[in-house]
């Protein structure tokens, strides 16, 4: 159940982002359109911390990744300040809330250089959360 809401927390802080894009969720069905962006959102969970033995407190961890894909051609300028603002965003500290889980943000999240994938530029971003239960 804490991963459905870990991915909750962080799946509803990217969609505040305005203006909005279409964003392709993971094993939901998304047709990128022609000529628009979007960004693909995945979950990428780790390992567990457990810091102590007996009463079943861990620490859930990993990646949230938001791979920016825009339009080749028109220039990088557009995608690097999306993944600024999804980095303002997701900020180191930040925290965020679903139902009785919170997330928080462990590191300055990653903007990795932009690279073509196919007919799109894309810039990955992660950032590396972590959730103590």
């Amino acid at each position: 159940m804490s991963q459905l809401k870990i991915r909750a927390a962080l799946e509803a802080a990217l969609a505040s982002i305005k203006p909005d894009i279409d964003t392709a969720w993971q094993n939901a069905p998304y047709k990128p359109v022609t000529g628009r962006e979007y960004q693909a959102a995945y979950l990428l969970p780790a390992a567990p911390n457990n810091h102590s033995m007996g009463d079943g407190s861990r620490q859930e961890r990993g990646i949230f990744q938001i791979n920016l894909m825009y339009p080749s051609g028109q220039g990088s300028a557009t995608a690097a300040a999306r993944a600024e603002m999804i980095a303002a965003l997701f900020r180191r500290g930040a925290s965020f809330t679903k139902g009785d889980v919170t997330v928080q943000i462990e590191r300055t999240p990653e903007i990795a250089d932009g690279r073509e994938d196919g007919d799109r530029w894309m810039v990955p971003v992660k950032i590396r959360y972590f959730c103590n239960l």
